[in-house]
């Protein structure tokens, strides 16, 4: 978000993250109105940068898909990799039209099973982020995309931004990697400059950083993230904590001269401090339930309507039914009147035996 709207700062943006040494831009692709419900609020964080209203804010905040489409150009001109989270179901086959080398989901779409097995359906690698999800809605979404594990990828996250150092959670890159067989990285909301560094000593393969052209900026996310001297630093820093990785990995038999054992060794010390745990914080829930969609009315219903896919979308808060259950959705009867882009609950549907099987696609 943080081109703040403007086509041509965002290409002035991918000029500077190619010179603070990156491998990769990623862009977020999203409509307010498609994604937005009546019902979205803003998360904590966004009211206290002066936001007032969410589909406000994100209108303010779009890209066009050919103005994302000049991005990746020249992005690819640089030298750079462009990735692109998209964040609704309709958009899915409007990102394609553009050479994307990736795709990611955002941290909220863990539960959203139609754009996961959408996005992935595209081919390309896809990166998984993991915040404010528990271990199990993990494991779940990535038994969706069983066929396509050889280029899925899973970022641990924490979903506050930004997040204290004390609570970046970097022992859930180990904890991740005992629980799925897939490369894992870090999606860093932390303040400082050398988070990478460590997430990259504990095992990361993959590091997705906030990145701005002024952190003093007014907008949603500037504050979290780094200008392009920071970014800079990060990114050698982050190198230093791979190289250490290494090491440590080429056994204890290779010889280490005596200040790189002293750098190790205080990686180690700090790392040491992060308990090895994949979980949701406290700080993450606001987010955990603004953030999620929820399958939502798409037009006026009417009491006694069977729901049919035409009926419904997807969109924010998390405060309805999960995409995930579209299944057992579809099919249902409604037993009050729902107002167009209203989340749907379990109280506003009959019991599922009263009508049948839904005969769901996502089933």
């Amino acid at each position: 978000m943080n081109h703040d709207g403007s086509a041509e700062r965002a290409l002035s943006m991918v000029r500077l993250a190619a010179s603070a040494g990156v491998h990769a831009v990623k862009f977020q692709y999203f409509r307010a109105e498609m994604l937005m419900s009546g019902a979205s609020r803003l998360a904590t964080y966004q009211a206290a940068a002066g936001e007032r209203d969410p589909v406000a804010m994100l209108k303010r905040l779009e890209l066009s898909i050919d103005e994302l489409g000049a991005c990746v150009e020249l992005a690819h001109e640089l030298g750079l990799h462009a990735i692109v989270t998209v964040f609704s179901l309709p958009l899915v086959a409007m990102a394609a039209r553009v050479p994307w080398d990736a795709y990611k989901t955002a941290s909220p779409d863990i539960v959203h099973r139609p754009l996961l097995e959408a996005v992935c359906a595209l081919g390309r690698p896809l990166i998984i982020s993991s915040g404010a999800s528990e271990p199990g809605e993990i494991t779940r979404a990535l038994g969706w995309l069983s066929a396509a594990r050889d280029r899925v990828a899973l970022l641990q996250c924490v979903s506050s931004y930004p997040t204290p150092m004390d609570s970046a959670e970097l022992g859930g890159i180990g904890a991740l990697g005992d629980l799925v067989d897939v490369p894992i990285g870090y999606s860093d909301h932390t303040p400082s400059d050398r988070t990478g560094m460590l997430a990259a000593a504990a095992g990361a393969t993959i590091l997705e950083k906030h990145f701005t052209h002024d952190m003093s900026a007014l907008g949603p996310d500037h504050a979290a993230s780094l200008e392009a001297g920071a970014m800079r630093r990060y990114c050698d820093a982050a190198r230093l904590g791979w190289q250490a990785r290494q090491r440590k990995t080429a056994g204890a038999g290779r010889a280490v001269d005596a200040r790189l054992a002293r750098f190790d060794g205080v990686l180690d010390a700090e790392l040491a401090t992060f308990e090895r745990v994949k979980r949701v914080l406290d700080i993450e829930r606001d987010v955990r339930t603004v953030s999620r969609q929820s399958i939502v009315a798409a037009r006026d219903l009417p009491r006694g309507h069977r729901l049919t896919e035409a009926d419904v979308c997807f969109k924010r808060p998390g405060t309805g039914l999960a995409p995930f259950e579209l299944a057992r959705v579809l099919g249902r009867v409604v037993v009050r009147p729902l107002t167009s882009d209203t989340p749907l609950t379990s109280a506003d549907l009959a019991p599922a035996g009263a009508e049948g099987g839904p005969g769901a696609k996502f089933a």
